[in-house]
């Protein structure tokens, strides 16, 4: 769902739902197809249906349980051409076997209902109008599909596929999942079929009921095929949606050439105009509250990554929110807009350290607002993929995601956060848990101070300080891009942070005037303080000998107590050895034998301040 949603939403309403709304049934058979008929007026808050489920068994049984809402109530139950009883408790519907039925066994039940929805969530039932024309429209995510229909509502078991009926007032079209079979009028109703012959779980099941205007664009994949992109609008829009929608083409077409091509390429994708303040991405067809660009590309990235590969549990949301957030950012990047890129990550940023805690994995899912929390489960975890790619690099990122979207234990089915983190750290050869452990499960961001310094000859040393906003992560290990500007160039260097206070060094072709932490925003944080309080000095009474050395440096200075630390540094900055003592002397040998070929420098410290030579090792 779009995070435009929580601007309009979060803070007037506060969706609380009962712990009982995540007691799903169905623990003892897969759903494999599911035929659902609805009988629906949308000036009528009111639904009629009937659910035939074709079911494996995979655990002997003589019961059935099925997730019904408090709105709806059972007509009749039909099993093997006989009526079963059915009892139902705190929203769990119990079906009565006439037997036990083994495992391994697969069989089909019919439930026919009636009622009212209870409209729980962000309304799941909708019944409204638009200039002056009756409405209805379904939005189940995340439990509201039991509110009106009976089902197996879980994110673990995916219905292999479906066939939708809807018996409307012949003068509506009917809007749902895959593709539109047939528009029969019988008795001055209308029934619409549409069959999607792809796994689909209950939330991403959808109907919508107006006086639809319908057109089309196309997505061409090659010479000789293209991509539908069935458009269900409201009249009075027709002219708004024609101008805006088309755009969808150059979007699909950069998510195919980043990802994999669009799942249900051989269906449809589509929108249906509804009265809602953000979308939903309904699988091949996005219920649309509006047609902005960021809208669109938004709802279509979740067909990758919502839809074609579910999150496993809701406390892994930001899989779905964090990707489509991330995608709405690389249509600006990839050139498909005029806005900025570098304005659209710092927006992001700041709205995640608005505040100093709250983590991406969701700690309470009983709770709409934390599911779907704008700043965490969207900004945060959009930002978070980022950060990863930041840290591995382009390839290595974008590969891990085609991975991840073609992995066959995940695609048309479920994904956890770990499963995500192990095609990440399968291409680009890095251990990440350390990494997911603070930006996925821990709370807040780091906070950095930058103490800097260069002596004449333009070596340097750079100390980085960082504090965290939130208690649950210690230190949060980041390669941490620095800008150095001056005397017209520039450079980025990258500093391995491992640990609090740590000291590079660092080598320039010129002075710099100006440091800069993360140019290009690469990092969750607000902006830094930057110090060049220590003068890091040139002293010609500071002597290395032998410079190139091979096996022993000697370090002279002009006092028994110039320094009390001395510290050597590879050509990344990165630390190689340090030594400490109360009292140099005056002449101290240090052992070079065991550091590889190379630049490398050697810092001294008296405690006030710091003396930087360049040495090369033979």
């Amino acid at each position: 769902m779009k995070q435009i949603i929580y601007s309009i939403l979060i803070g007037i309403f506060s969706f609380q739902i009962s712990v009982n709304a995540q007691n799903s049934a169905g623990e003892n058979y897969d759903q494999k197809y599911l035929r659902l008929e609805f009988d629906i007026d949308p000036a009528v808050n009111y639904v009629k249906g009937g659910i035939t489920f074709y079911i494996e068994i995979t655990e002997t049984t003589n019961q059935l349980k099925f997730d019904m809402g408090s709105g709806i109530s059972v007509d009749s139950i039909i099993f093997r051409n006989g009526k079963l009883q059915s009892s139902k408790e705190n929203d769990i519907l119990t079906v009565n076997l006439p037997e036990n039925i083994t495992s391994g066994t697969r069989d089909s039940i019919s439930i026919y209902y009636q009622g009212t929805p209870s409209g729980s969530g962000f309304g799941s039932f909708t019944t409204s109008t638009h200039n002056g024309t009756p409405v209805m429209w379904t939005l189940s995510e995340p439990y509201g599909a039991k509110d009106w229909w009976p089902c197996k509502q879980v994110l673990t078991d995916k219905a292999d596929s479906i066939d939708i009926y809807i018996t409307h007032p012949s003068q509506y079209k009917a809007a749902s999942n895959g593709l539109l079979i047939s528009e029969t009028i019988v008795n001055d109703k209308k029934i619409t079929h549409w069959k999607h012959r792809h796994p689909i779980t209950p939330y991403l099941i959808a109907i919508a009921v107006t006086n639809y205007a319908v057109y089309s664009d196309f997505v061409p994949l090659d010479a000789n095929n293209s991509i539908e992109v069935l458009n269900y609008v409201y009249p009075e829009s027709l002219d708004y949606a024609k101008e805006n929608t088309p755009r969808v083409i150059e979007i699909m077409q950069l998510f195919n050439s980043l990802f994999i091509d669009y799942p249900f390429k051989d269906e449809k994708y589509g929108h249906a105009q509804f009265g809602w303040g953000g979308g939903m991405e309904h699988q091949t067809m996005s219920f649309m509250g509006n047609f902005g660009f960021y809208l669109i590309a938004h709802e279509l990235a979740h067909q990758w990554f919502g839809d074609y590969i579910t999150c496993g549990s809701w406390k892994d949301i930001w899989l779905n929110e964090g990707f489509a957030t991330y995608c709405e950012g690389l249509t600006i990047e990839n050139g498909l807009t005029n806005d900025s890129w570098d304005y659209w990550k710092k927006s992001k940023i700041d709205y995640v350290t608005s505040l100093p805690g709250g983590s991406v994995y969701v700690n309470d899912t009983t709770s709409d607002n934390r599911i779907f929390d704008g700043r965490l489960s969207y900004a945060k975890g959009g930002m978070v993929l980022h950060m990863i790619r930041g840290q591995i690099g382009d390839e290595a990122f974008f590969t891990s995601v085609n991975n991840y979207l073609t992995d066959s234990k995940l695609t048309n089915g479920f994904a956890s956060t770990q499963n995500l983190q192990q095609h990440f750290e399968a291409e680009s050869g890095e251990d990440l848990n350390a990494f997911f452990e603070d930006w996925i499960y821990g709370q807040g961001y780091p906070l950095y101070t930058l103490h800097w310094g260069q002596n004449e000859a333009n070596s340097g040393f750079l100390q980085i300080e960082q504090t965290q906003s939130h208690s649950s992560v210690d230190f949060f290990e980041l390669k941490v891009p620095v800008k150095f500007s001056g005397e017209g160039q520039d450079t980025i260097l990258i500093f391995n942070n491992t640990e609090n206070l740590q000291e590079f060094a660092w080598d320039l072709d010129f002075k710099a005037a100006n440091v800069q932490l993360d140019p290009y925003r690469w990092i969750i944080t607000k902006e830094p303080v930057i110090q060049n309080f220590r003068t890091v000095t040139y002293d010609e009474k500071l002597i290395i000998s032998p410079n190139p050395v091979s096996d022993e440096l000697i370090v002279i200075t002009d006092s028994a107590n110039r320094f009390n630390r001395l510290s050597i540094f590879n050509i990344m900055g990165a630390k190689v050895k340090e030594y400490s003592d109360t009292i140099f002397p005056r002449r101290y040998s240090i052992d070079v034998k065991e550091l590889n070929q190379g630049i490398y420098f050697l810092m001294i410290d008296n405690g006030s301040e710091k003396i930087i030579e360049k040495f090369v090792k033979n």
